[in-house]
């Protein structure tokens, strides 16, 4: 699992310590054999360390990501630090995060920088929960390579050298990041992108989901295509909810 965050606490709750969906979690990711955390904001991490405690899955990600597990009662032996720079083996398949930046994403800033450097109180709250190290992730199953960039930015550096098949590419933030489609096109040379990171997050997860104003989903399609790749457009839970955005045709 990537990021999982299905507990999706609406905006006023926001003000308040942000209680995990246990229930909601255990009936919508019943297995789960590792969960990679991309950073320690809450949208990505809050739903990670109950699912971690229901499936025995372990949960990869910064030092920052780790004390959010510990402070969340996850059993030390399923806590999996990285600085990124290392193959980690999941099954048959190797885990490597890459080093890389949050996007700006509010007014041209980066919400709740820093570290966590002492447990967070659990239920944690918003400002608590800083992103961190962030990591991108390669998933390489032998015979696919996957890459989800967990924020819309990166270090060119990390990503020069390393090939994609997919690339998850997070929408929200990258009007800040000039070139950003293009240049992850030309770094990892993928066959598809997949936009994600585009709705609000806090509609409930049975919903239908709200897409953020400022994302404009289908000028990100277009502008995929114009870099040289394929977009797929990944409906959330199976419907395809803006029929202003045509999805792109799929070979069967």
């Amino acid at each position: 699992m990537l990021d999982p965050y299905i507990s999706r606490p609406g905006v006023t709750s926001l003000l308040s310590p942000l209680v995990p969906d246990t229930a909601l979690i255990r009936e919508t990711i019943p297995e789960a054999d590792d969960v990679l955390v991309g950073h320690a904001h809450y949208d990505h991490i809050l739903d990670a360390p109950d699912l971690c405690k229901q499936t025995g899955a372990r949960m990869i990600g910064s030092a920052s990501a780790i004390m959010v597990g510990r402070a969340a009662g996850v059993p030390e032996a399923q806590l999996r630090a990285t600085n990124g720079h290392e193959d980690i083996a999941s099954g048959k398949w190797t885990i490597r995060g890459l080093p890389s930046k949050h996007g700006k994403v509010v007014f041209g800033r980066i919400p709740f920088p820093g570290d966590i450097t002492k447990l967070p109180s659990w239920p944690p709250r918003l400002s608590e929960l800083k992103h961190g190290l962030v990591l991108n992730w390669v998933v390489d199953t032998g015979n696919l390579k996957v890459v989800h960039i967990d924020s819309a930015d990166f270090i060119n550096e990390e990503l020069r050298g390393q090939q994609a098949d997919i690339v998850c590419l997070c929408a929200i933030g990258r009007r800040y990041r000039p070139n950003y489609v293009k240049e992850v096109v030309e770094l990892l040379k993928p066959r598809w992108i997949i936009p994600c990171h585009w709705d609000t997050m806090m509609t409930p997860f049975h919903a239908e989901p709200d897409l953020i104003p400022t994302v404009d989903l289908p000028g990100f399609l277009q502008e995929i295509r114009d870099a040289g790749c394929e977009p797929l457009l990944m409906p959330i839970k199976g419907t395809l909810y803006f029929p202003s955005v045509k999805a792109p045709k799929m070979d069967t």
